[in-house]
């Protein structure tokens, strides 16, 4: 249980107010989770295979195994938080992610990867997207939206900048010494921050945050205090749950094989370009989301965020312009990075403060999981069809259906509410 205490004077629209040096801390998390824990294992797979000879499907089924244990485990982030405290559940991530990049740069056999990528998802639970949405929201009321996006730019920034980096480490210094100096570099940058700025508010908390309500400051229930099944039945969980699968679904699928997909209407270069084009877009989108979102209803933002990423893929199933596809490219962008930041703040709308964490951790684990399936079945049913097509149109189809989803509860109900779990 997280203890409230006494306000500052500073409020959440000061600079020296103490939440965003938390924002801070949580858009370093991010950015090494995200760069090592998910656009990272592009880099592990050509390594491992060039180095040990191993079959991609081997490598890439740790790789799905991480991403299933992580959205699995974080179904009991509550019960973490409450035994442990944000700030040691977060020491506790770095310590795995950090033993996974050391193991990885030791693999002998195979097992030592599927073992490192387990210790992976481990570091997703410590310190992923359930916990970074629930650390900043200890500090934030009004500025919430603004602070949440700003925490998650890190995780389009780890593509950005973290993976290019270890890139040229490998090249440089080979893939050992490339992984354990950048599991040294992460390790001195994350465990102090984390140890100083990790944890509830205490003086320096807002006073909005203090006054917003008192369960506010108790953002992990007590085991057994929320019932999971009741919350599995409430219609608001599914109705943020179901589409935001839905759109990963059809977002990862599209990521994943973007440039297989663009080189024929564009060319391998052009196509190159356009993922570069949509990672620099996901940033700005972020950004400039939560400049504005704490004043509109997040179902619609997410509604209107999902069909301009249906309108997008359309274009680029209709053109094969280079100026038009890299356009659609850089609308799609702009919303990818906003799935991420939406459903804590229709979570933290719609449910009790002492909910926020189960609620997180149970749409997290079923968005995460039909997600992770996306590149499979854009795959298969290319394979299927013989072209995208086929593929395009599915995943336009499941954009429209999801923004169809999301609005039905803030069309019927909406309100700053707190549903009790």
């Amino acid at each position: 249980m997280i203890p409230s205490h006494e306000p500052s004077p500073l409020d959440e629209a000061s600079l020296r107010y103490a939440g965003w040096r938390v924002v801070l801390a949580c858009f370093l998390m991010a950015l090494f989770l995200f760069g090592f824990g998910l656009y990272g294992h592009g880099v592990y797979l050509a390594e491992l295979q060039r180095l040990n000879g191993w079959p991609a499907a081997l490598i890439s089924g740790a790789s799905t195994l991480s991403f299933l244990l992580a959205n699995t485990f974080a179904t009991f982030t509550n019960e973490l938080v409450a035994r442990l405290g944000p700030r040691r559940l977060v020491l506790l991530g770095i310590a795995a992610l950090a033993s996974s990049m050391t193991l990885l740069a030791w693999a002998t056999t195979p097992w030592h990867v599927y073992v490192a990528f387990i210790l992976m998802s481990l570091g997703w639970v410590g310190m992923g997207t359930v916990v970074i949405a629930m650390v900043v929201s200890l500090w934030f009321v009004r500025r919430r939206g603004l602070a949440i996006s700003l925490a998650f730019t890190g995780a389009s920034s780890g593509g950005v900048v973290v993976t290019p980096l270890l890139v040229l480490l490998v090249e440089r210094f080979g893939f050992a010494a490339a992984m354990l100096t950048a599991m040294a570099v992460m390790v001195a940058v994350l465990v102090p921050v984390a140890v100083a700025w990790i944890g509830p508010p205490s003086a320096a908390g807002s006073p909005e945050a203090q006054a917003n309500d008192s369960s506010q400051s108790r953002i992990a229930s007590a085991p057994g205090e929320v019932s999971r099944a009741k919350l599995m039945r409430s219609m608001a969980l599914w109705t943020i749950s179901i589409p935001f699968a839905l759109a990963l679904l059809a977002q990862i699928g599209f990521i994943v094989h973007q440039i297989v997909l663009l080189e024929p209407k564009i060319g391998r270069a052009s196509a190159g370009f356009a993922v570069s084009v949509m990672t620099f877009m996901a940033i700005v989108g972020r950004l400039g989301l939560g400049m504005v979102v704490d004043r509109f209803d997040p179902r619609l933002v997410t509604a209107a965020s999902l069909v301009s990423q249906a309108a997008a893929l359309l274009t680029i199933l209709q053109s094969d312009s280079v100026p038009i596809v890299l356009a659609a490219c850089a609308v799609f962008g702009f919303s990818v990075g906003n799935l991420i930041a939406l459903p804590p703040l229709i979570i933290h709308r719609e449910f009790s403060a002492a909910s926020f964490v189960i609620v997180m951790g149970l749409s997290n684990a079923i968005s995460g999981i039909v997600g992770a399936l996306g590149p499979v079945f854009v795959g298969m049913v290319r394979g299927w069809t013989g072209d995208y097509d086929a593929a395009l149109a599915l995943c336009i189809a499941l954009e429209l259906v999801a923004a169809v989803i999301v609005v039905q509860r803030g069309l019927l109900s909406w309100r700053p509410a707190a549903v009790e779990g």
